[in-house]
């Protein structure tokens, strides 16, 4: 068990964006309606920098983690997060307020850009863009010309003057890995940007929709992502540049854009025993339970000691579980020759339900991702039980009975952590069988740089923000409640590293190599449990609630115990 205890760069920051000088590189000059327009309209969020609540902490000595550069195999990049504003439009995209983009300030000297930066308008500038160095001469080179992708001189929307976006044309066996963005129609220098030898480069897709104009769908529409490698893993070597796509309906898609790969292999980036207690010291997130939870989190031996038993088919004798989980079967599938079940007793069954949050703690699996250029922290809650599920159902909130019941409930929250400099990038939130990663910019913070989660009534989805979230359409789905009640866990109180597979070192506890469900599986009668349901609902929701609970997933229809982290995809892959 770990025990509870940067590069700074020294680029120039962003200035104000309405303070950069028109003469600034390819800084856009305002036209008179254009600068008409930035004076009317309110300022956006991305017109401030986002920074973390607190200053990082000087990290524990290591080797490569939080250097400031990487060294990818020959080709060395740096993470670079001040820019320079180029263009920008004020609406389109998403909340209908444009995007901005951005090319790197500064690179340090012996670095090239590899490509700008796009964002949306609606949240603080908060991104960054790797540049590229090399001793030998042959790894970047210089494209021999460009291409324009697209300008923006047709488009009746407000802009700050045209915005331009060219593809570089790359010599044979050499690879674009981004755009380069301008507000005049001329081309850009040769020298702006680097191209990278095809060996040095994987393949990347779309990623998520920054921006796009209204006529998107057609022909002539226009619609920018951000990028990422199609092949993402533990073990994938692909390296996201923090660049975007660009793409025009009826070109070729994808553009011929590519990332970077790690051709070294090179894992020395990652963060060692005492660098990973430092990030949980510095990021562990606050987990609050809605005021109504009865079913808290408890430690798995709690749950071992507790009366936990064993089943094995065919065997009518459950077997009490050893507080390690040592005498659980070991690796093999998910086939139900095993499963795991609350106490027979009464008593103790109800006790082991509502968890125990004093000795509970928290169960990492810290893994490379994407190319080791940044670390994933996975911090895995256990709860005994996951309490049923409730409807809305127009005006009506109704439980659902037996429904969304079942032993054993698996949640996680991943911290994803750049390896240049050690700063929280986001952080994913698992929901139920899906999740989403959000940004540090759009997160709560409290304690510095921990980020509030909370955790849904019942269902233990997590979330970054408190409030109803309805899973469902038209005011009609299963609610997940969340709020901050009197009970919550600090994720860095207790921990234990559980898996850590670029150390080599860490050995995991018995149970996580236990590959069967942790709770049985128990099939009823669901359209009784609808009927009891039924008569709290005016006669024409009942059609309603009908629809509702036939188009949930079948794992909620039915009481049937999850798997552990081990088994679950993102275990070596990314997450959902």
């Amino acid at each position: 068990m770990l025990h509870n205890h940067i590069f700074n760069s020294n680029l120039t920051p962003l200035k104000e964006l309405s303070n950069i000088s028109p003469t600034m590189g390819n800084c856009i000059p305002l036209s008179p309606s254009a600068s008409s327009i930035s004076r009317k309209r309110e300022g956006l969020p991305i017109e401030t920098n986002f920074s973390l609540p607190s200053p990082l902490p000087s990290w524990p000595p290591g080797e490569g983690f939080g250097k400031g550069s990487i060294n990818l195999g020959g080709l060395e990049v740096c993470q670079i997060s001040t820019f320079t504003k180029v263009w920008a439009t004020h609406e389109g995209g998403q909340d209908n307020l444009g995007a901005t983009f951005f090319k790197p300030s500064q690179p340090p000297i012996g670095f090239f850009m590899l490509g700008c930066y796009c964002q949306p308008n609606n949240k603080p500038l908060h991104g960054w863009v790797l540049a590229g160095k090399s001793d030998d001469t042959g790894l970047l080179t210089n494209p021999i010309d460009y291409t324009l992708v697209w300008s923006s001189e047709s488009l009746k929307i407000k802009q700050d003057g045209y915005g331009y976006i060219w593809l570089p044309k790359t010599p044979q066996g050499y690879v674009a890995t981004g755009h380069v963005v301008t507000n005049s129609p001329e081309k850009p220098s040769l020298n702006e940007i680097r191209c990278v030898r095809s060996d040095l480069t994987d393949t990347c897709e779309n990623d998520m929709l920054m921006w796009e104009t209204v006529n998107a769908n057609s022909s002539s529409g226009f619609s920018v992502y951000s990028s990422r490698p199609i092949s993402r893993s533990t073990q994938a070597l692909g390296v996201p540049i923090g660049t975007f796509i660009a793409q025009v309906n009826g070109v070729a898609s994808p553009l011929p854009l590519a990332c970077l790969k790690n051709k070294a292999s090179n894992f020395t980036s990652m963060p060692n025993l005492s660098q990973i207690e430092a990030l949980m010291q510095a990021y562990s997130p606050s987990i609050y339970f809605h005021p109504d939870e009865p079913y808290l989190p408890s430690s798995v031996s709690w749950f071992f000691t507790n009366g936990a038993l064993l089943y094995k088919q065919g065997d009518p004798t459950p077997t009490p579980i050893d507080p390690t989980g040592s005498n659980l079967p070991q690796g093999g599938t998910d086939d139900g020759a095993y499963w795991l079940d609350l106490p027979a007793d009464e008593g103790a069954k109800e006790k082991v339900k509502r968890g125990e949050l004093q000795s509970s703690g928290c169960y990492l699996h810290v893994k490379p991702m994407l190319g080791a250029t940044f670390t994933d922290i996975a911090i895995w809650v256990f709860y005994p039980f996951n309490g049923p599920a409730r409807a809305k159902v127009e005006f009506v909130n109704v439980p659902l009975g037996k429904i969304g019941e079942h032993v054993g409930d698996w949640e996680h929250v991943t911290l994803r952590i750049s390896n240049f400099t050690g700063e929280l990038w986001k952080v994913y939130f698992s929901e139920h069988s899906n999740g989403r990663w959000m940004d540090a910019s759009e997160l709560e913070f409290q304690g510095g740089n921990k980020a509030v989660t909370y955790a849904s009534l019942h269902g233990h989805a997590f979330y970054s923000k408190a409030g109803l979230v309805l899973q469902g359409s038209n005011n009609i789905g299963i609610r997940n409640d969340t709020g901050k009640g009197k009970f919550n866990m600090d994720t860095g109180v207790r921990f234990e590293l559980v898996a850590a597979e670029h150390l080599g070192s860490v050995v995991g506890p018995p149970w996580l190599d236990y590959m069967r469900e942790w709770g049985p599986k128990i099939t009823y009668d669901t359209a009784a449990e609808i009927q009891k349901v039924e008569r709290l609902l005016p006669g024409k929701l009942k059609s309603a609630l009908e629809r509702l609970v036939n188009g949930l997933p079948k794992e909620i229809l039915g009481e049937e115990g999850p798997t552990g982290p081990k088994v679950k995809n993102n275990w070596n892959g990314d997450e959902i």
